[in-house]
C-alpha cells in the first residue's frame, strides 16, 4: 500500500510537470504572437494594394505579387529616396556606437578606479538621468544644438555631428552602468601589472580594459543599435522633416499627408527599412546571443 501511494504521488507530479510544461509552452506562443503581430501585418500588407488594405487589414494577401510592384513604386517614389535615407542613418548609426561606446567606456573605467566622492556623485548624476523623460528635455536639447552652433562658429542643427552628439548624450547614461557594473569585476592586478611595465594610462585601457569588455559592449552595441536605427523623434527635432539629411524613420513617414496616407507605400518602405535590422540579426545572432550572455556573466 505504502509503493503504491509513493507511486501515485510521483505519477501526479509527472502529471503536474507536463501540465505546467504544456501551459509554459502555450503563454510563449501567445507572448510570441503578441510581439510578432505588428511585423506580421506589415509583412502581409506590403503585399496589398491601398484599396484591400483599407478594406481587409488583417486578412492575407490576394497576389503576393503586389509586394514586388509595391516595392518598385516605393523606391521609384520621388518622395522617397531609400538609398540616401540607408546611407545617412548608416553614418549616423556607426558613429554613434563608436562615440557611445569609447565614451561610456572610457568613463565607467575612470568613475570605478577612482574611489572618491566625486565619482560617486557624477555616477548617481547618470543614473538618475535615466529616469527624465525625453519630452521633457527635447526643446531645451534644440536651443542648446542652437546655441553651441554659434558659440563654436558651425552648423550642428541638421548636421551628422549635432545628432551624433544627442545621441552620445541620451546613450550615455545607461551605457556607463552596464560598463561600470562589469568593469569592478576585472581584477585590478592586471592594470597594476601593465602599469610596471611600463604602460601609459591609455596604454592600460586601450590594450588590457577595452579587450577584456567586449562581451559587455556587444550587449552596448544592441541596445543602442536598435534605438538609434529605429528612432524618429530626435533626429525629426535635430535633422527636420526636410533637411539635408534624412534617416529611414523621417524618410519613411514622407508616406503620410496631413490629409492622404499611402498605406501600400508606407508599410512597403517600413519593411524596407526594418530589413538591414532583420538581415544583420539573422547573420550575427550568434555573435550577439554570446555577447549578451558573457556580458550578463564575467
Amino acid at each position: 500500500m505504502q509503493a503504491a501511494g509513493v507511486q501515485s504521488k510521483r505519477g501526479g507530479a509527472h502529471v503536474r510537470r507536463v501540465a505546467g510544461q504544456w501551459v509554459k509552452t502555450i503563454l510563449s506562443f501567445l507572448l510570441f504572437l503578441l510581439f510578432m503581430a505588428p511585423f506580421i501585418l506589415v509583412v502581409i500588407n506590403s503585399a496589398k494594394t491601398a484599396v484591400e488594405i483599407s478594406f481587409s487589414p488583417v486578412s492575407l494577401p490576394s497576389n503576393w505579387g503586389q509586394m514586388g510592384e509595391n516595392i518598385t513604386n516605393t523606391l521609384n517614389n520621388p518622395n522617397f529616396s531609400y538609398w540616401s535615407a540607408f546611407r545617412d542613418s548608416a553614418i549616423i548609426t556607426f558613429f554613434s556606437l563608436v562615440v557611445i561606446v569609447l565614451a561610456s567606456a572610457m568613463c565607467a573605467w575612470v568613475l570605478v578606479r577612482n574611489k572618491t566622492w566625486w565619482s560617486n556623485l557624477i555616477f548617481m548624476i547618470l543614473v538618475a538621468s535615466m529616469v527624465i523623460p525625453f519630452q521633457v528635455v527635447m526643446l531645451p536639447l534644440v536651443q542648446w544644438l542652437r546655441m553651441m552652433g554659434n558659440f563654436l562658429g558651425i552648423k550642428l542643427s541638421g548636421t551628422y555631428v549635432g545628432i551624433v552628439l544627442c545621441y552620445l548624450g541620451f546613450g550615455m547614461a545607461l551605457s556607463v552602468f552596464i560598463f561600470h557594473g562589469f568593469i569592478k569585476t576585472v581584477p585590478l592586478e592586471l592594470e597594476e601589472a601593465a602599469d610596471i611595465d611600463g604602460c601609459s594610462r591609455a596604454g592600460v585601457f586601450f590594450r588590457i580594459v577595452l579587450p577584456l569588455l567586449q562581451p559587455t559592449a556587444v550587449t552596448v552595441l544592441i541596445l543602442n543599435g536598435i534605438w538609434i536605427w529605429n528612432d524618429y523623434l530626435l533626429p525629426l527635432l535635430v535633422l527636420g522633416s526636410n533637411g539635408s539629411v534624412q534617416t529611414l524613420p523621417l524618410a519613411v513617414s514622407m508616406f503620410a499627408g496631413s490629409y492622404i496616407k499611402q498605406w501600400d507605400l508606407l508599410l512597403t518602405s517600413t519593411l524596407l527599412a526594418m530589413l538591414p535590422v532583420i538581415v544583420l540579426f539573422i547573420f550575427a545572432q550568434r555573435y550577439i546571443i554570446k555577447g549578451m550572455v558573457e556580458g550578463s556573466i564575467k
